[in-house]
């Protein structure tokens, strides 16, 4: 596996790739791997004949009341992953690699970055699309593949691709849970065995909502409610929202008539975590 840290070297690397008419396909992280990230990277290896994969914790997209200074960081672990699944090409720049001395650009998108984590977090949404539109002019893959669990930043990855002219396809991969139900997520090590434990019930609101629309209860009210009543029984779990929208405008919904995404996003004891799913009606 070639590792470089400049953006030089990357794009020599992939220039003889491409002259072998190789497809390169992409998988952006913030590192401290885990399964979810090595089925993005596998998912990757099916559809490209490279695969890079970046670990960059993009300082951009942090308030500042949040966790960059602890954001959990193992290259070393990190590197050994990547290989294992067969990662061709891993990229590690430096802040100063990104965001050099005078960079003065950032890239905002209206409407769905405003929404959801975008109220809480503001400013997030412009790091997240400012870094991505960046690593997407940087590799230039074929394919660039994210995970749905972060299905807002998804929502405006495609945008940014779609407004900016980025000739690269945008793959959603479903998420990946412990087998518990628990999400996977890079923040799930913050967490102490009970509030883990506590964790578990952003999923299980998530089951009983598709429970109740296979049921034909299609008001948004009524299965909020009740999976408002499971998150609140757990005294660890405090909700930060709980929404009902449609899945690609993220627009709210009051009626379950088609697919719509539900979204979570809870403080886990100290710890932020969000979950979601697409229920489905018939």
């Amino acid at each position: 596996m070639f590792e470089t840290h400049t953006i030089v070297e990357l794009r020599k690397k992939l220039s003889v790739a491409r002259a072998e008419n190789k497809r390169v396909g992409f998988v952006p992280t913030m590192g401290y791997f885990h399964e979810g990230h090595l089925t993005l990277m596998r998912e990757a290896k099916k559809r490209a004949d490279v695969v890079v994969v970046s670990i960059f914790v993009n300082p951009t997209q942090f308030g500042p009341n949040e966790d960059l200074e602890k954001y959990p960081v193992d290259l070393k672990r990190d590197r050994a992953m990547a290989e294992s699944v067969g990662v061709d090409i891993l990229f590690t720049p430096s802040a100063g690699e990104i965001y050099p001395e005078g960079y003065a650009t950032s890239v905002n998108v209206e409407g769905i970055a405003d929404v959801l984590c975008g109220r809480s977090r503001p400013g997030h949404f412009s790091g997240v699309a400012t870094v991505v539109a960046k690593l997407l002019n940087i590799v230039e893959p074929d394919v660039a593949v994210f995970g749905e669990k972060d299905w807002q930043q998804l929502a405006v990855v495609r945008r940014i691709a779609a407004d900016l002219n980025i000739d690269s396809e945008i793959l959603g991969v479903p998420t990946v849970r412990e087998a518990d139900g628990l999400a996977m997520s890079s923040r799930n090590t913050y967490l102490s065995a009970g509030e883990r434990k506590a964790a578990l019930v952003l999923a299980k609101s998530l089951r009983i909502a598709q429970e109740m629309v296979d049921k034909n209860i299609r008001e948004t009210a009524e299965v909020e409610r009740a999976m408002r009543d499971v998150i609140e029984a757990e005294s660890l779990v405090e909700i930060e929202y709980l929404e009902f929208c449609d899945p690609q405008s993220l627009a709210g919904v009051a009626e379950i008539e088609s697919d719509t995404l539900i979204a979570i996003a809870a403080r886990v004891g100290k710890t932020r975590l969000i979950d979601n799913a697409v229920v489905r009606p018939g």
